[in-house]
């Protein structure tokens, strides 16, 4: 069961080192929404060490109430919660504009690619999967709060020369007929056509399509980047490789909700 790698998490806690508390007035608001309680309390721990405010709520519905009462910057969301369980919280923080805004990092055991497209779906912006090492993760909550927040009536849909990008569904379609993407792949085109012309670092496109941990290689981009590609087939020219840079997206999107 994960609860015993949870007491070594702790037992390890005091190893971690942490960079220097920010002020008060500095500090981000992270919410974790987590019943396994040894999992809430080492990552309270070394997320308040790391500069953060930290609160928690142990199930789906206290976890609802706790995010429209603090409006934290981040919501760390198990999957599984009693009461109302994480998608549908999700579902619930994205249909609600007040927190449809708030970046959420789930959390699962379950490892199957349809699990990750149905929590992208239902709004995570990243997912993490048990057990998880802990620095790692540290990284990702810090690589999603380096994102701009996301915009209260965000898009779910982006047309673009002769690419059509439903989020929702998870569906792509290349001059009318569509193309099946990884999940990966459909995020860095999701990002890069949602603002083209705009040129992404590869470590751009990896803190806001995966949120990879510090010693993922940059250069792993371009492997996705050549799928994607092939995939796009006469399309392929509006992902161009910008000399020194990374990658943007070619042409003027058309957005709709």
């Amino acid at each position: 069961m994960y609860t015993t790698l949870n007491t070594n998490f702790i037992q390890r806690t005091p190893n971690i080192d942490a960079v220097p508390v920010r002020s008060p007035r500095m500090k981000q608001k992270i919410l974790l929404i987590e019943d396994e309680r040894p999992i809430v309390e080492v990552l309270t721990y070394n997320l308040t060490k790391e500069g953060f405010e930290v609160y928690s709520a142990a199930d789906g519905r206290e976890g609802l109430s706790r995010a429209r009462a603090v409006l934290p910057e981040l919501i760390v969301l198990d999957l599984m919660l009693p009461v109302i369980d994480g998608l549908q919280v999700c579902r619930e923080l994205r249909s609600d504009s007040k927190t449809q805004g708030i970046r959420v990092l789930m959390l699962t055991a379950r490892s199957e690619e349809v699990d990750e497209i149905v929590g992208f779906n239902m709004g995570a912006d990243d997912y993490v999967t048990k057990p998880f090492k802990l620095k790692p993760l540290i990284h990702r909550v810090k690589a999603l709060l380096r994102r701009p927040q996301a915009a209260q009536s965000p898009s779910d849909r982006v047309a673009v020369s002769g690419i059509e990008i439903d989020r929702v569904n998870h569906l792509v379609k290349v001059d009318g007929s569509e193309v099946a993407l990884t999940p990966t792949e459909f995020r860095i085109l999701w990002v890069l056509a949602r603002q083209p012309g705009r040129p992404f670092t590869r470590n751009e496109l990896l803190d806001s399509c995966r949120g990879e941990d510090a010693n993922a290689l940059a250069r792993t981009i371009d492997v996705h980047i050549r799928s994607l590609r092939q995939k796009l087939r006469k399309r392929a020219n509006t992902v161009e490789t910008v000399r020194g840079i990374g990658y943007r997206f070619r042409g003027a999107a058309t957005t709709g909700a």
